[in-house]
């Protein structure tokens, strides 16, 4: 609890006011304790930030807050005690002594968007060393591997598994009426699962029939099942043995007891969105049981909630993303980027979506303006959409992403309102809060924008925050 001498109600106008920028400062209590906190006037003294003990010095207590310019206040709790350091500057105020200090702020009109990320970025890094990301990144993968896929699955909730010699007609259209993006696969006659079909599928079924100079017909997908387009799934991919056979492809999945660091690296390395967790009671694996589809927004939701709370002792969350190696940047004039970076003008072909899709191997593209401002986003699982009207039968060159999306709005929404849908994020955003909206479910990819122009400027997903937690 706070102390009585405080009044947070009078002192709630020092807090920063909303859009200001913030800046990573981390606080250090070198004299020991149990439990230590550290509140100011940075925060309005309405909160405690719990601080954390440094890795082999166990009176060195580490935390950090989001700080705005000007000059600030603060003192630190320990073990239920207000205290000051007093080798730091302090004055006396009128919460009796007070430890000080200021920040100096850089004039707004010869500041210009990139240059004031490159500020954020020297405050932060130098007040965060390499060892402290490393130990953050040891204690995350520590959280990880204690715990299971068990704690991913819902209190209560469905999953639709289908047949393998379903039509794939029938199943692009469950998955349409569903709204969901995927299905695991169940094969009746070997009494398991044996893969998963999704919205990718779709995506090559379409672009192979498409190649073919004819339109897609309705027969055509009623009479290929879901097992016979795997086959030919597996021959598009030269996945055949020696005799010519396909090669069918083992199903990825979890069981129940699995560590969730694990789990995550099963995701990078096989580049899949959802993985299902199936628990067998028998030794032989027979009798499978489907109880969940993971994902890595699942698993970067447990994250979060854990160290949400004490995200004040792992400075590294309370970093730009412009200050670290995370996401795809759309190059500058006269820059290279290993990385593709895909956007699209809402007049574009469907086809040439698909292509990109496929291409860049990406879960979603940005659909900008003349300007390259956001307007929306075109996603794989969109390819759902399609079912409505049986508009796969069109020909997909004359059928552009504008009206694409359309078949999944209302149709008397405008077109300006389908950009509340897309999920952004600015360059200034600490790691922390892009993660916790990458950890709602759906969410696979960030859209970083230019704040006021909304000017795309690069793209941040779920496994690029994998695997820099990871190293």
């Amino acid at each position: 609890m706070f102390a009585s001498d405080m009044n947070p109600a009078r002192d709630a106008g020092r807090v920063s006011a909303a859009g200001m920028v913030l800046f990573p400062i981390q606080f250090t209590w070198p004299y020991g304790g149990r439990s230590v906190s550290v509140s100011g006037s940075f925060n309005g003294w309405t909160e405690l930030v719990r601080m954390s003990q440094v890795e082999g010095c166990p009176n060195v207590f580490k935390g950090v807050c989001a700080v705005p310019h000007g000059s600030h206040e603060y003192k630190f709790l320990v073990d239920g005690e207000w205290r000051h350091d007093e080798q730091q500057p302090h004055r006396t105020s009128e919460y009796g002594m007070v430890n000080t200090f200021d920040t100096r702020p850089v004039p707004a009109e010869v500041v210009s968007q990139q240059q004031l990320s490159a500020v954020t970025l020297n405050q932060a890094m130098l007040r965060i060393s390499e060892e402290e990301v490393q130990a953050a990144r040891r204690q995350i993968s520590a959280f990880l591997a204690a715990h299971t896929a068990y704690e991913l699955l819902p209190e209560s909730g469905k999953v639709v598994a289908l047949a393998v010699d379903l039509p794939v007609k029938q199943a692009f259209h469950i998955l349409a009426e569903q709204g969901i993006p995927v299905a695991p696969l169940w094969d009746f006659s070997k009494g398991k699962f044996v893969g998963v079909i999704s919205a990718s599928d779709f995506i090559l079924i379409l672009r192979e029939l498409g190649n073919h100079g004819s339109n897609l017909t309705e027969e055509e997908l009623e009479t290929h099942t879901i097992s016979a387009w795997k086959e030919g799934k597996a021959y598009m991919n030269g996945q055949v043995d020696g005799h010519g056979r396909p090669i069918p492809r083992q199903i990825i999945f979890a069981g129940p007891c699995d560590n969730l660091k694990d789990l995550a690296l099963k995701f990078m390395q096989n580049g899949v969105a959802t993985i299902p967790v199936i628990h067998s009671s028998s030794e032989d694996g027979s009798l499978p049981q489907l109880l969940h589809l993971a994902s890595l927004s699942g698993i970067l939701k447990c994250v979060c909630r854990y160290f949400k709370h004490c995200s004040g002792s792992f400075p590294m969350l309370q970093l730009p993303i412009c200050a670290i190696p995370l996401g795809t940047w759309v190059p500058r004039i006269g820059e290279s980027n290993s990385r593709p970076f895909a956007m699209l003008r809402p007049n574009a072909s469907l086809s040439s979506a698909l292509n990109m899709l496929v291409q860049a191997r990406v879960s979603s593209i940005p659909i900008v303006d003349d300007n390259d401002s956001l307007l929306d986003v075109y996603s794989r699982s969109d390819i759902t959409t399609l079912a409505k009207g049986r508009a796969y039968t069109h020909n997909l060159n004359d059928m552009t992403v504008y009206q694409a999306l359309q078949l999944g709005q209302d149709s008397s929404t405008p077109y300006e309102l389908r950009s509340q849908r897309c999920q952004m994020c600015l360059r200034t955003d600490t790691l922390l809060k892009v993660m916790e909206q990458l950890a709602n479910p759906g969410v696979r990819r960030l859209v970083i924008v230019e704040a006021g122009s909304n000017r795309v400027e690069g793209i941040v997903s779920l496994t690029d925050v994998f695997r820099f937690l990871l190293g």
